[in-house]
């Protein structure tokens, strides 16, 4: 995957998330489509994490690259 946090892909696939969890939340849902629900989220999840970890490492190189040292600093989300 080429995408990147605020790309396209990965703003789409958190708000088809947020929009799986609130359908959730209703309880509005059948068992059945519940547990659809559930399992399209936890793949939606995978993939943004996955995203989000391509990202920090592109940081982490960005910095590793223009640092006086070699060493790397670890990116870290208040």
């Amino acid at each position: 995957m080429s995408s990147t946090p605020g790309s396209p892909q990965f703003e789409a696939s958190l708000q088809k998330l947020e929009a799986l969890v609130k359908n959730l939340e209703s309880g509005s849902l059948s068992l059945e489509d519940s547990l659809s629900a559930f399992q399209e989220g936890v793949g939606l999840v995978k993939q943004c994490q996955t995203l989000l970890t391509q990202t920090e490492q592109k940081v982490e190189m960005l910095i590793k690259a223009n640092a006086e040292s070699t060493e790397t600093k670890p990116f870290h989300v208040d």
